[in-house]
Protein backbone atom coordinates (compact mmCIF):
# COMPACT_ATOMS: atom_id res chain seq x y z
CA UNK A 1 0.00 0.00 0.00
CA UNK A 2 1.45 3.43 -0.93
CA UNK A 3 2.03 5.75 1.81
CA UNK A 4 2.50 8.64 -0.19
CA UNK A 5 -1.14 9.50 -2.09
CA UNK A 6 -3.39 11.95 -1.48
CA UNK A 7 -6.55 10.85 0.40
CA UNK A 8 -8.94 12.08 -2.33
CA UNK A 9 -8.96 15.15 -5.22
CA UNK A 10 -10.05 17.34 -2.29
CA UNK A 11 -7.53 16.75 -0.23
CA UNK A 12 -4.87 16.93 -3.50
CA UNK A 13 -6.65 20.60 -4.63
CA UNK A 14 -5.25 21.80 -0.86
CA UNK A 15 -2.17 20.88 -1.17
CA UNK A 16 -1.50 22.12 -4.27
CA UNK A 17 -3.81 25.47 -3.63
CA UNK A 18 -0.71 26.25 -0.69
CA UNK A 19 1.94 25.35 -3.30
CA UNK A 20 0.36 28.29 -5.72
CA UNK A 21 -0.31 30.71 -2.73
CA UNK A 22 2.72 32.72 -2.48
CA UNK A 23 2.86 33.43 -6.52
CA UNK A 24 -0.71 33.81 -6.92
CA UNK A 25 -2.89 34.35 -4.28
CA UNK A 26 -5.00 37.25 -3.90
CA UNK A 27 -4.19 38.58 -7.66
CA UNK A 28 -7.38 40.64 -8.92
CA UNK A 29 -5.48 39.14 -12.45
CA UNK A 30 -6.38 35.68 -11.68
CA UNK A 31 -8.77 32.85 -12.62
CA UNK A 32 -8.52 29.05 -12.05
CA UNK A 33 -9.95 26.94 -14.66
CA UNK A 34 -10.67 23.05 -14.43
CA UNK A 35 -10.97 20.62 -16.30
CA UNK A 36 -14.01 18.23 -15.66
CA UNK A 37 -14.91 16.24 -14.68
CA UNK A 38 -11.89 15.47 -12.19
CA UNK A 39 -10.16 18.61 -12.40
CA UNK A 40 -13.24 20.61 -10.74
CA UNK A 41 -12.81 19.64 -7.23
CA UNK A 42 -9.41 20.14 -7.37
CA UNK A 43 -10.01 23.62 -9.30
CA UNK A 44 -12.56 24.36 -6.29
CA UNK A 45 -10.14 24.22 -3.38
CA UNK A 46 -7.02 25.87 -5.45
CA UNK A 47 -9.49 28.91 -6.30
CA UNK A 48 -10.99 29.01 -2.45
CA UNK A 49 -7.13 29.09 -1.74
CA UNK A 50 -6.26 31.49 -4.17
CA UNK A 51 -9.33 33.83 -3.49
CA UNK A 52 -9.91 33.38 -7.34
CA UNK A 53 -12.94 32.80 -9.56
CA UNK A 54 -13.27 29.44 -10.75
CA UNK A 55 -14.75 28.50 -14.24
CA UNK A 56 -14.49 25.57 -16.40
CA UNK A 57 -13.33 24.98 -19.43
CA UNK A 58 -14.34 22.01 -21.58
CA UNK A 59 -11.76 19.08 -23.18
CA UNK A 60 -12.33 15.64 -24.49
CA UNK A 61 -9.95 12.80 -24.87
CA UNK A 62 -10.03 10.90 -28.06
CA UNK A 63 -9.63 7.47 -27.16
CA UNK A 64 -8.07 4.38 -29.03
CA UNK A 65 -11.18 2.60 -30.27
CA UNK A 66 -11.24 -0.62 -27.88
CA UNK A 67 -9.07 1.07 -25.80
CA UNK A 68 -10.34 4.66 -24.70
CA UNK A 69 -8.30 4.83 -21.73
CA UNK A 70 -5.36 5.50 -24.42
CA UNK A 71 -5.33 9.02 -25.70
CA UNK A 72 -4.71 9.18 -29.40
CA UNK A 73 -5.54 13.14 -28.47
CA UNK A 74 -8.29 15.59 -27.65
CA UNK A 75 -10.32 18.45 -28.57
CA UNK A 76 -11.16 21.46 -27.01
CA UNK A 77 -14.03 24.64 -27.08
CA UNK A 78 -13.39 26.12 -30.29
CA UNK A 79 -13.16 23.57 -32.96
CA UNK A 80 -9.39 22.91 -31.67
CA UNK A 81 -7.96 19.62 -31.72
CA UNK A 82 -4.47 17.60 -30.38
CA UNK A 83 -3.29 14.67 -32.04
CA UNK A 84 -0.72 12.27 -29.86
CA UNK A 85 2.03 12.23 -32.55
CA UNK A 86 3.87 9.34 -30.96
CA UNK A 87 0.82 7.49 -31.04
CA UNK A 88 -0.11 8.16 -34.41
CA UNK A 89 4.15 7.32 -35.43
CA UNK A 90 3.78 3.86 -33.86
CA UNK A 91 0.14 2.83 -34.45
CA UNK A 92 -0.52 4.19 -38.18
CA UNK A 93 -3.80 4.66 -36.94
CA UNK A 94 -6.36 5.93 -39.97
CA UNK A 95 -7.72 9.56 -40.38
CA UNK A 96 -10.85 8.47 -40.49
CA UNK A 97 -10.34 6.58 -36.90
CA UNK A 98 -9.62 10.09 -35.45
CA UNK A 99 -12.49 11.42 -37.13
CA UNK A 100 -15.11 9.41 -36.33
CA UNK A 101 -14.12 9.72 -32.75
CA UNK A 102 -13.52 13.08 -32.63
CA UNK A 103 -17.16 13.62 -34.19
CA UNK A 104 -18.34 11.45 -30.99
CA UNK A 105 -16.84 12.97 -28.76
CA UNK A 106 -18.00 16.83 -29.97
CA UNK A 107 -21.31 15.68 -29.44
CA UNK A 108 -20.59 15.29 -25.83
CA UNK A 109 -18.08 18.65 -25.46
CA UNK A 110 -21.16 20.55 -26.35
CA UNK A 111 -23.65 18.52 -24.24
CA UNK A 112 -21.27 19.87 -21.10
CA UNK A 113 -20.69 23.35 -22.51
CA UNK A 114 -24.25 23.45 -22.48
CA UNK A 115 -24.98 21.67 -18.51
CA UNK A 116 -21.81 22.92 -16.99
CA UNK A 117 -22.06 26.90 -17.82
CA UNK A 118 -25.86 27.24 -17.76
CA UNK A 119 -26.50 30.70 -17.30
CA UNK A 120 -22.85 31.63 -16.91
CA UNK A 121 -21.16 34.74 -19.26
CA UNK A 122 -18.81 33.04 -22.07
CA UNK A 123 -15.44 32.75 -20.78
CA UNK A 124 -13.21 35.84 -20.93
CA UNK A 125 -9.35 35.54 -20.08
CA UNK A 126 -8.01 38.32 -21.91
CA UNK A 127 -4.93 40.03 -19.98
CA UNK A 128 -5.65 37.38 -17.17
CA UNK A 129 -2.97 35.15 -15.94
CA UNK A 130 -5.12 31.48 -16.37
CA UNK A 131 -4.02 28.35 -13.94
CA UNK A 132 -5.22 25.21 -15.73
CA UNK A 133 -5.77 22.61 -13.09
CA UNK A 134 -6.65 18.72 -13.30
CA UNK A 135 -6.24 15.85 -11.45
CA UNK A 136 -3.42 14.81 -13.11
CA UNK A 137 -1.10 13.93 -16.42
CA UNK A 138 -0.69 11.08 -17.77
CA UNK A 139 -0.14 11.78 -21.34
CA UNK A 140 -0.89 15.54 -21.45
CA UNK A 141 -3.30 15.18 -24.50
CA UNK A 142 -6.27 16.62 -22.98
CA UNK A 143 -4.07 19.36 -20.77
CA UNK A 144 -2.13 20.30 -24.24
CA UNK A 145 -5.77 20.87 -26.06
CA UNK A 146 -6.74 23.10 -23.18
CA UNK A 147 -3.95 24.96 -23.63
CA UNK A 148 -3.91 25.24 -27.28
CA UNK A 149 -7.31 26.61 -26.94
CA UNK A 150 -6.65 29.11 -24.55
CA UNK A 151 -3.72 30.67 -26.74
CA UNK A 152 -6.17 32.02 -28.99
CA UNK A 153 -7.89 33.77 -26.35
CA UNK A 154 -5.52 36.67 -25.56
CA UNK A 155 -4.39 35.40 -21.93
CA UNK A 156 -1.49 37.23 -19.80
CA UNK A 157 0.06 33.91 -19.10
CA UNK A 158 -0.76 30.27 -19.03
CA UNK A 159 0.23 28.41 -15.39
CA UNK A 160 -0.81 24.47 -15.51
CA UNK A 161 -1.32 23.24 -11.84
CA UNK A 162 -1.52 19.46 -11.09
CA UNK A 163 -0.89 17.39 -7.98
CA UNK A 164 0.81 14.49 -9.80
CA UNK A 165 1.85 13.89 -13.71
CA UNK A 166 4.26 11.66 -15.31
CA UNK A 167 7.93 12.94 -15.34
CA UNK A 168 8.23 13.62 -19.10
CA UNK A 169 4.67 14.23 -19.31
CA UNK A 170 5.23 17.41 -16.51
CA UNK A 171 8.79 18.25 -18.06
CA UNK A 172 7.71 18.54 -21.59
CA UNK A 173 5.22 21.51 -20.56
CA UNK A 174 7.80 23.70 -19.36
CA UNK A 175 8.28 24.12 -23.25
CA UNK A 176 4.61 24.94 -24.03
CA UNK A 177 3.10 27.69 -20.81
CA UNK A 178 4.24 30.17 -19.08
CA UNK A 179 4.75 28.01 -15.70
CA UNK A 180 3.68 24.12 -14.75
CA UNK A 181 3.45 23.26 -10.90
CA UNK A 182 3.35 19.61 -10.60
CA UNK A 183 3.63 18.62 -6.54
CA UNK A 184 4.79 14.74 -7.43
CA UNK A 185 6.24 13.42 -10.57
CA UNK A 186 6.40 10.07 -9.19
CA UNK A 187 8.71 6.88 -11.31
CA UNK A 188 7.47 4.60 -12.29
CA UNK A 189 4.29 6.93 -12.79
CA UNK A 190 1.81 4.20 -14.73
CA UNK A 191 -1.42 6.13 -13.87
CA UNK A 192 -2.90 9.16 -12.09
CA UNK A 193 -5.65 7.29 -10.22
CA UNK A 194 -2.49 5.03 -8.16
CA UNK A 195 -1.89 8.17 -6.64
CA UNK A 196 -4.82 8.84 -4.79
CA UNK A 197 -6.14 6.59 -1.97
CA UNK A 198 -9.82 7.76 -2.98
CA UNK A 199 -10.35 7.61 -7.14
CA UNK A 200 -13.98 7.63 -7.24
CA UNK A 201 -15.45 9.38 -10.48
CA UNK A 202 -16.69 12.80 -9.83
CA UNK A 203 -20.42 12.96 -10.89
CA UNK A 204 -22.22 15.89 -12.99
CA UNK A 205 -23.55 16.60 -10.09
CA UNK A 206 -20.74 17.36 -7.65
CA UNK A 207 -19.49 19.85 -11.04
CA UNK A 208 -22.86 21.84 -10.68
CA UNK A 209 -22.51 21.51 -7.01
CA UNK A 210 -19.20 23.14 -6.64
CA UNK A 211 -19.54 25.45 -9.77
CA UNK A 212 -22.48 27.10 -8.03
CA UNK A 213 -20.46 27.30 -4.76
CA UNK A 214 -17.47 29.04 -6.01
CA UNK A 215 -20.12 31.43 -7.70
CA UNK A 216 -21.25 32.62 -4.30
CA UNK A 217 -19.63 35.63 -3.16
CA UNK A 218 -17.47 35.35 0.12
CA UNK A 219 -17.49 30.94 -0.04
CA UNK A 220 -14.22 31.76 -1.81
CA UNK A 221 -12.21 33.47 1.11
CA UNK A 222 -13.74 30.92 3.79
Amino acid sequence: MRDDRFRDRQDAGRQLGTALLGRFGNRDDTIVLALPRGGIPIGYEVARALGAPLDVFIVRKLGLPGHEEFAMGAIASGGVRVLNQEVFAQLSIPMHVVDAVAQREMRELERRERSYRGSRPPLEVRGLTVIVVDDGLATGSTMRAAVHALRKMGPRAIVVAVPVAAPDTCEGFRSEVDEIVCLRTPEPFQAVGLWYADFSQTTDEEVHELLDLASIPGVRDE
